[in-house]
């Protein structure tokens, strides 16, 4: 049978339009479906655009702090417009770079929204309402995810909102509740906070960051008290109600419950694929719980249909998405590629301090009975954070007793982010706790922590 495409690719996010790249690589004819903007949620409204907010908040914040490094200057302030200006700038140079990508790797853009129509086709219902049908040899649908709701609390995208709607706020509010500890609600509270909104945050479990290493998460929720964040942990959201330009959270915590007035509430709970009117149920394509259901090769119960990224679940990470895809589409192309690791995904949460890990936390470790070693080093010991003034947070580190595996990364600290990469090299070559150590670092390095803190799970730490 002859097909339009070998592939049509339904959603132009990182796992999307990188899987499409790599279908070209493979000399597989690609067309990709995008509704909206190349680069979907991650390059537009997600991951770039919120980095760029977040750099304006560190840059600010150290310039309050320019005593500690000797320096002063007068009327320090800000442009809140300018600040949320350049977050959009950013993010269009992101979106344009991804039309760049398109244009030399031959890929189509069909511009519309896609509904799998049957097993080889697609059809794109333009913004204009005119409709047209494709046909291919593979779909791959990477339609990523949206803010998820709780049945009781809707978003109304004016006094409840997502994070859409945080980052591109047209006046700064005086006070906002954010109800989440993960990732998108501390990197938000952080942001507000650090340009002086009073900043309420809900978590329900014990800690931030309450997926990541218990230890480092109670690290965490510290900071963000002592930075003036209002955190209240073991909490669980009631209801929010709307009162005039006001709303009004109320929680339970324990047996007690409380409330507070704020301008807005934010809900940062996580997010749920966007799996309706794909076409899914008419093919006999299985959802649960908001997820695509794919095996380890990522196809669905159609076996020419895959799906990738946020719309099959968790871990909800824009690398994790395209690792997928990559893997998708060399399955398409019977390059029998190996099963993603999903212990080799690292994972960030870019507030400051910075959240970053890889591999199995501490719980996780005891949990499946492994004997372990653990190494840990305070940044406060370190040469580099002392000079840089950035002495908050620790490496933590898990290997496993008899052989040294390093099982699990975990590091709270300013540019966590960054080091954790040494870390995901380390852990995908199956390095040991003596490898590490003995690997020679620049000083003075904020790397050099991580090395102290492989040296320390042996007793071989020098500097602490």
């Amino acid at each position: 049978m002859s097909y339009q495409y070998d592939l049509i690719v339904i959603g132009a996010g990182p796992g999307g339009y990188e899987a499409a790249i790599r279908a070209s690589q493979l000399g597989l004819k690609t067309a990709v479906v995008e509704e909206k903007h190349l680069g979907g949620i991650c390059l537009n409204w997600g991951c770039i655009p919120t980095k760029a907010l977040l750099k304006s908040a560190e840059m600010y914040q150290h310039l309050k702090h320019l005593k500690d490094y000797g320096l002063s200057a007068e009327n320090i302030h800000y442009d809140w417009n300018a600040i949320i200006q350049r977050s959009r700038k950013v993010a269009d140079i992101s979106m344009r770079g991804v039309q760049f990508l398109f244009k030399k790797n031959k890929l189509e853009h069909l511009s519309g929204r896609g509904v799998v129509s049957g097993k080889n086709e697609v059809t794109v219902t333009s913004t204009e309402g005119k409709t047209n049908s494709y046909s291919s040899r593979f779909i791959l649908l990477a339609t990523g995810a949206r803010t998820k709701e709780l049945p009781n609390i809707r978003l109304d995208h004016k006094k409840i909102i997502g994070s859409h709607e945080a980052m591109s706020l047209p006046q700064q509010p005086k006070s906002m509740v954010i109800i989440g500890g993960g990732a998108i609600g501390s990197e938000f509270a952080y942001f507000y906070n650090a340009f002086g909104t009073k900043v309420t945050q809900l978590e329900m479990l014990p800690r931030l960051v309450p997926s990541g290493d218990a230890e480092l998460g109670e690290l965490l929720t510290k900071s963000f008290l002592k930075q003036g964040i209002d955190v209240r942990v073991n909490s669980m959201v009631k209801n929010i109600q709307v009162d005039g330009d006001e709303v009004i959270v109320q929680w339970v915590s324990g047996d007690k419950e409380d409330s507070v007035r704020a301008e807005l509430a934010l809900l940062a709970i996580g997010v749920t694929g966007n799996v309706e009117n794909l076409g899914l149920e008419a093919l006999g394509i299985q959802v649960e719980k908001g997820s695509i259901r794919v095996n380890s090769d990522y196809q669905t119960s159609v076996e020419n249909i895959y799906a990738i990224g946020d719309c099959i679940g968790a871990p909800w990470l824009a690398h994790a998405a395209s690792t997928e895809g990559i893997h998708a589409v060399e399955h398409m192309a019977a390059l029998n590629p190996h099963p993603v690791n999903y212990e080799l995904i690292p994972a960030v949460t870019y507030c400051q301090p910075q959240f970053a890990s890889i591999g199995l936390t501490e719980e996780q470790v005891k949990e499946r009975g492994i004997s372990y070693k653990v190494g840990k080093y305070p940044f406060s010991a370190n040469g580099k954070a002392r000079a840089a003034g950035e002495t908050e947070g620790l490496v933590k580190l898990i290997f496993e007793e008899k052989y040294g595996e390093l099982l699990g990364a975990h590091l709270l600290g300013s540019d966590a982010g960054e080091l954790i990469g040494e870390l995901s090299i380390a852990k995908t070559a199956e390095a040991t706790g003596h490898f590490i150590h003995h690997t020679i670092h620049s000083h003075p390095t904020l790397s050099e922590a991580i090395k102290e803190a492989a040296g320390a799970a042996y007793g071989l730490a020098i500097n602490i």
